[in-house]
């Protein structure tokens, strides 16, 4: 292992002093005088979530006379199929929800509205530049970065006493290497039941980018720097894909819990069907509500580096409204510091502004464990966001899933699944 700390994506964040800033119109001020109209806005959202945007759209309406937000929550896993159908109808919301990995699917077609004339050059550079330029295709704007969630892992701390393990890592200085997470997980399969196992990862569904935290732990990559090569085929992916198979060999995770599973990690915890589990900061309300027993937080394993996955979501409106200045104007209100601050503080997720301190932020649920995601999220490299921001990845991700399915529980050999991605990768790009 070279480095257990790497150079920070976010580090101006986590390093800048907090300046937050107050709703700010199109000139400056407050809200736009003649900006009667409507929106709708279409989203996925956990509970937290929506009472924040209920909130929030709740403050809009008061400063914008006139002006009135429809908001439609649906299930995740309906939201883009949705949204497909709409756009190719002509049916799409005024503004909609995506997660940066499926932002440059539609601002490549053309789908989403130009942001170009309705931010000033001051208010771009209040973002974080990385995360400016996964809302953004050939340097054009198409959204806000609104937020961003990494994972880190979640310790059932009388599962892991009852196995001998009590020095546990709270710091990325002290984040277990990989050997030393298999040797927990290890002591664990020994201490634990048949019908219990040592961890689960959160790749499943649409999660599964989040494998590429391993590769990137490997120091290996899914695309070589033109953002069209495939990279995978490499000794990193072989370390990468042959580790994760071996979660299963092992009987580390349960057999259920592959890329295809339909359960989640976080339920596998807080069922106590795992003893540790991977999960996004922002699942830590519903955990806390969930979880009986005494839980805390760790940072993934490092191995020649550090990572974890880009977690978080921009909002985009489309090319399509009819109220074009008035969508703007949401969109800068829901990502003006003093809002994304609450936004996230009431969402236990991560602001995407440089004049917000995460360690700041007074996160509503169990703020005791939030700065091990907050230390967690320094681990982000920006080679990591161009890759998973890319407009392939969403392609590339379902070929990933079948292939990565066959490698943990199809037998599948690791040469032949890295071949494979690799081949879907040229496909998605040419």
């Amino acid at each position: 292992m070279t480095t257990k700390r790497t150079i920070p994506l976010v580090a101006a964040a986590l390093a800048a002093t907090t300046a937050l800033s107050g709703c700010a119109g199109f000139g400056g001020g407050g809200g736009d005088a003649d900006s009667e109209g409507s929106l709708t806005f279409t989203t996925w959202a956990s509970e937290s979530e929506q009472a924040a945007f209920e909130s929030l759209i709740t403050e809009f309406e008061a400063a914008n006379d006139g002006a009135q937000v429809e908001l439609n929550v649906v299930p995740y896993d309906q939201m883009f199929t949705n949204i497909d159908a709409q756009l190719s109808s002509g049916e799409a919301p005024d503004i909609f929800r995506a997660d940066y990995g499926n932002v440059g699917v539609y601002s490549s077609q053309e789908q989403l509205l130009d942001l170009t004339d309705y931010f000033t050059e001051d208010e771009v550079a209040a973002f974080t530049p990385a995360f400016w330029e996964a809302v953004s295709f050939e340097g054009t704007p198409y959204g806000v970065p609104h937020q961003t969630d990494v994972s880190a892992l979640l310790v059932n701390v009388p599962l892991l006493t009852a196995a001998g393990i009590t020095d546990i890592p709270t710091t990325l200085d002290e984040a277990w290497t990989w050997e030393e997470f298999a040797d927990v997980a290890t002591a664990l399969r020994s201490s634990l039941p048949a019908e219990q196992y040592p961890f689960a990862s959160n790749w499943q569904l649409g999660g599964t980018p989040r494998w590429l935290s391993w590769l990137f732990e490997a120091d290996g990559a899914l695309l070589e720097e033109d953002g069209t090569t495939p990279a995978i085929d490499s000794a990193a992916g072989a370390e990468a894909l042959d580790f994760t198979k071996s979660f299963f060999e092992n009987q580390w995770v349960p057999p259920t819990s592959s890329v295809k599973s339909a359960t989640y990690a976080d339920a596998f915890f807080t069922e106590q069907t795992v003893a540790m589990s991977f999960v996004g900061s922002f699942l830590v309300p519903d955990v806390e509500n969930l979880a009986d027993f005494d839980w805390i937080a760790t940072p993934m394993p490092v191995n020649e580096r550090g990572a974890t996955d880009l977690g978080g979501n921009a909002l985009v409106a489309t090319a399509g409204t009819e109220n074009p200045e008035l969508a703007a104007e949401f969109l800068r209100f829901m990502s003006n510091a003093e809002n994304m601050s609450t936004f996230c503080a009431a969402t236990n997720e991560l602001p995407t502004r440089v004049d917000i301190d995460p360690a700041s932020i007074d996160f509503a649920v169990r703020p005791d464990v939030m700065p091990v995601f907050v230390e967690q999220a320094t681990t982000i490299e920006p080679t990591d966001v161009k890759q998973l921001t890319s407009p392939f990845l969403a392609e590339i991700s379902v070929a990933m899933q079948d292939q990565l399915e066959q490698a943990f529980v199809g037998g599948q050999g690791t040469a032949e699944t890295l071949a494979n991605i690799s081949s879907a990768i040229e496909e998605a790009t040419s």
